[in-house]
């Protein structure tokens, strides 16, 4: 019950961290881009308090982190959850030979379906795709 109070907690504190980063302005303007020092907040007063603002929520954000992560690391679960098991893939089936009849027949057929392929150490033959000095 603590545990999903706080995950709520956590997730609104994250939300108006991000509405708050996202209201300031680059240059540290703060809300507002002008106006009169008149009003009800000026451009100073506005940085300042998203400023403090920022600070407050990214601070409560990481002690609810950590507290979040305590906490379920000590939290006793008397449940497993299997949504994420899966049954395992089957086998892939054996490879069929290429049938010896069709247009090129023979081993070229085989050959032309790529069965008759080695991958040793030969080096390749001719120089062609050397760079030239």
């Amino acid at each position: 019950m603590l545990f999903s109070f706080l995950l709520v907690v956590h997730f609104l504190v994250a939300l108006a961290l991000v509405t708050v980063i996202l209201m300031q302005r680059s240059e540290g303007g703060g809300l507002t881009g002008g106006g009169s020092p008149a009003g009800l907040m000026s451009a100073r007063g506005a940085a300042d308090f998203l400023t403090r603002s920022t600070a407050i929520l990214a601070t409560a954000f990481v002690i609810l982190s950590v507290l979040l992560a305590f906490l379920a690391a000590t939290r006793h679960a008397t449940t497993v959850d299997t949504s994420i098991n899966r049954a395992a893939p089957a086998a892939p089936a054996p490879a069929q030979p290429v049938p010896n009849t069709g247009a090129f027949g023979g081993d070229a057929g085989n050959s032309a379906a790529g069965s008759n392929l080695s991958f040793g150490d030969a080096a390749p033959q001719g120089n062609s795709a050397a760079p030239k000095k």
